[in-house]
């Protein structure tokens, strides 16, 4: 691996670590509520992801303008708004590196059980590293006096599953030879997702609460650490393998974990310290014995 590329994948994953502890920080401290958090942030992130396809196209042979029509769907920004809405909802409880080890199970678990309803079959050691993952993830979750709160922790597995499927069908549609410029197709889709968020936002209208600090967080994860972390990783992602594309991604709840006690001054229990090893390990086992036999590029997971 190149020197430019460890260094653009290591901003990608730091990226995604950074919307778990901004999207914490904004709800532990300030008075931002969870639906303009997620209004905000995706609406940041679309404006964010236009204003560097303009670009992009300005400084390109490329005349045509961009139309949202023709990049993206209303069922991927369905489920990338589903996403952002449990995964904001879910921090008004869970800490930084719990939620994004939930989320990361839960991804990965959509992405493998697809992958063997689509006729992939698993070997031993892949079955005995979901087991493990799975018991990982019950342990966390599992009723006791260090257990994250349940609510929470059912809105991150959400989370995970939504953001499992709109992985999934950004796969598809890039096979297909449909929405092959991913950076097009995720402007498009988050351009979708304004809407659902500004229904959520107008919903919760009783309990709505701004600050200026807490909409900063909001801004700086949706066009910085959500939109420019996207193009990031997609200019690292053609020139690594595929397992490692996959296996890099296992550290982004450690990052999320170790932000959350450094700067948010989380604690870190012996629940979850085992429950990391757990899943991370047990996905680790998925994931490096999936590459033969799948032909399907690594699933692209962030928060």
């Amino acid at each position: 691996m190149s020197a430019r590329i460890f260094f653009l994948t290591l901003l990608a994953m730091i990226a995604f670590a950074s919307n778990s502890l901004l999207c914490r920080a904004a709800l532990k401290e300030t008075g931002i509520d969870a639906a303009s958090f997620t209004f905000i942030r995706i609406f940041s992130g679309a404006l964010a992801l236009w204003l560097i396809i303009t670009m992009r196209k300005r400084t390109s042979s490329v005349t045509a303008v961009y139309d949202r029509r023709t990049h993206g769907n209303w069922i991927s920004g369905l489920a990338l708004f589903a996403y952002a809405a449990t995964f904001s909802f879910a921090y008004n409880t869970l800490s930084a590196g719990t939620g994004a080890l939930l989320l990361f199970g839960a991804v990965q678990a959509t992405m493998i059980l697809w992958g063997f309803r689509k006729g992939e079959r698993l070997r031993a050691i892949q079955v005995i590293g979901l087991l493990i993952a799975v018991i990982g993830l019950v342990v966390l979750v599992f009723p006791g006096l260090s257990a994250p709160p349940l609510i929470g922790s059912m809105l991150m597995l959400g989370a995970g599953v939504a953001w499992g499927v709109y992985s999934l069908r950004g796969k598809v549609k890039g096979q297909s030879g449909s929405d092959r410029d991913a950076i097009a197709a995720t402007a498009g889709n988050f351009l979708r997702a304004v809407p659902f968020a500004a229904l959520v936002s107008v919903l919760m209208l009783p309990k709505m609460h701004l600050d200026s600090l807490g909409i900063t967080y909001a801004v700086i994860s949706g066009a910085i650490t959500s939109g420019l972390g996207y193009v990031i990783w997609y200019a690292a992602l053609p020139d690594l393998k595929a397992a490692s594309a996959a296996t890099v991604q296992l550290s982004v709840p450690v990052i999320a974990a170790t932000g959350g006690i450094l700067l948010l001054g989380e604690p870190i229990t012996l629940r979850y310290a085992i429950a990391s090893i757990a899943v991370l390990g047990g996905i680790f086992l998925v994931i490096i014995e999936r590459r033969p036999a799948s032909r399907t590029p690594a699933p692209i997971v962030t928060d």
